[in-house]
């Protein structure tokens, strides 16, 4: 099989999060799709089956197991089928449901793709589950942001939303890998969304990835939707917007990730960003 590796939500290759992508996986087994996302060493690396007229079957592996969705890998294939087949929609049928993908390419090169979300939904977190997370994590209650609570939110995945209201405590992060992957295998989480708001449409966040055997992740599209859909849901921002998320700052590899919101409930969420081919 043909392996490309992408960075998305990046113009450069020495941002974003690096992902595999096989654009024609077709008759490759679960084994040696785990295999192969093991040996590439991403994140994620997404399969994708031809299905016929612009429908794929996709699968997201990451070095340890399979997730159900991951934004970045979608980011980055829609970006890779783009480059050798031109911009349009893309319709990939995950194991979280349908997505639909879109590229443009502009005049300098740069290819941009948007997800449309599987529809977001959020609960609550259990006051247990809550201080079991910020203890894994080093935090205190006092670290958190009382204008956004805690919650579980989806979009194609699980992750814990946790807001903080220091820029400094979110930079600093250092949390215990084995226990809070045993939470979150516990929970079925895929990765910890830790946000900071700087203004009304900006913020920064970072994402823990133990259950991926990744320490953290530079840039989550799964989450990314699921925010969005928390923000719309608890309220925190007048929809339609877009707003905007700086992830991977702390770790080196800066990311930019454009968070559409509509006005109706329910409905999916866009999530855009660029991506760009890396050597092999």
């Amino acid at each position: 099989m043909e392996i490309l590796r992408y960075a998305a939500f990046t113009a450069d290759p020495a941002g974003g999060n690096p992902a595999g992508v096989v654009l024609d996986a077709t008759g490759v087994s679960d084994t040696e799709m785990l295999r192969v996302a093991a040996n590439i060493g991403y994140s994620e690396t997404a399969f994708l089956v031809p299905r016929g007229s612009g429908r794929f079957e996709v699968r997201y592996f990451s070095p340890k197991a399979e997730v159900p969705f991951c934004g970045h890998a979608t980011i980055a294939s829609a970006a890779a089928y783009a480059e050798r087949h031109g911009p349009g929609v893309l319709h990939l049928d995950t194991r979280a449901g349908l997505v639909e993908v879109s590229t443009t390419v502009q005049s300098d090169g740069t290819t941009t793709a948007t997800l449309i979300s599987v529809a977001p939904r959020t609960r609550p977190i259990a006051a247990s589950d809550l201080t079991a997370l910020l203890e894994a994590l080093g935090w205190a209650p006092g670290d958190l942001d009382a204008t956004m609570p805690p919650r579980v939110a989806f979009a194609g995945a699980w992750h814990p939303i946790v807001a903080t209201a220091s820029r400094q405590r979110l930079a600093n992060l250092d949390y215990d890998m084995n226990a809070l992957s045993r939470l979150m295998a516990r929970h079925d989480w895929t990765t910890v969304d830790l946000v900071c708001r700087e203004s009304p449409h900006v913020f920064y966040a970072r994402n823990p990835f133990p259950p991926g055997g990744v320490v953290e992740d530079p840039a989550t599209g799964a989450a990314a939707a699921a925010f969005g859909g928390y923000l719309r849901e608890l309220g925190l921002v007048t929809p339609p917007v877009t707003v905007t998320v700086h992830q991977g700052e702390d770790m080196g590899r800066p990311s930019v990730l454009k968070i559409g919101i509509p006005a109706q409930p329910r409905t999916g969420i866009a999530v855009t960003g660029t991506a760009v081919a890396l050597a092999r």
